[in-house]
């Protein structure tokens, strides 16, 4: 009977390459200095989460007047309370916006609170798209209905 491949003798063993004990050292090595490197960053350098926006400076429109129904129209002022950081806020996307909210309301509409409060509510989303979250809050200086 011929016997073409034969396991190893301890001798053999012995004179096998220590390579591949090494490269288990040194990828054993390699995940260990992975594994703390994300531990430290995790620990140390992650970022802190962002809480509630900070209120920045408030940028003061020119008033505006705004057609209603029936002949009557608007004198609105608005200011706009910006986010800390915000880079410079051009009015007039803030203007148009008021205008596409206003115009055409009856009059009754715009006098009662409640409803302008809502109008107020549409108007800051419309300029929370313009602006990209770079206006906090928006408040009306002038409001007058004639």
């Amino acid at each position: 009977m011929t016997v073409t491949a034969m396991p190893p003798t301890a001798t053999e063993k012995a004179d096998a390459p220590e390579g591949t004990g090494k490269r288990k050292k040194v990828v054993i090595a390699a995940v260990l200095v992975l594994v703390l490197g994300a531990a430290g960053w995790f620990f140390f350098l992650k970022p802190e989460p962002e809480g509630p926006p900070v209120a920045g400076e408030v940028v003061v429109l020119d008033s505006i007047q705004v057609n209603l129904a029936a002949g009557h129209y608007l004198r609105l002022g608005l200011a706009l309370q910006l986010v800390e950081g915000a880079h410079e806020v051009n009015g007039s996307k803030a203007l148009d916006a008021a205008i596409t909210v206003f115009s055409g309301l009856e009059i009754a509409d715009v006098a009662r609170g409640e409803q302008r409060e809502k109008l107020r509510t549409t108007l800051l989303a419309k300029l929370d798209d313009a602006y990209h979250g770079e206006v906090l809050e928006v408040y009306f200086t002038e409001f007058v209905t004639q």
